[in-house]
């Protein structure tokens, strides 16, 4: 039964759904964590696979500088076509 959920076009979605999600949290969790000097969470951040979990939590918990709801939308409200295209 998993396994047709996984072939099937909802399956497919979901999971292009969930990378994304995990590496959006996963890129901004090392960023930051590399960024602070914060050696051991870097690297636990990098092996351990949470789904984004434990780099939620690492942000908004027990980064040295916690990331502020404020700053995610301004993450958010910078992103657009315009910031990739050639000038």
């Amino acid at each position: 039964m998993s396994d047709q959920f996984l072939t099937s076009l909802q399956g497919q979605i979901l999971f292009v759904l969930l990378y994304l999600w995990t590496i959006f949290w996963k890129g901004l969790a090392l960023w930051r964590a590399a960024k602070q000097g914060q050696k051991y969470w870097f690297v636990a951040l990098l092996i351990v696979n949470s789904i984004g979990i434990l780099e939620i939590v690492y942000l908004f918990r027990f980064a040295t500088k916690k990331l502020t709801w404020q700053e995610l939308k301004s993450y958010f409200s910078n992103l657009s076509l315009n910031n990739f295209r050639k000038k």
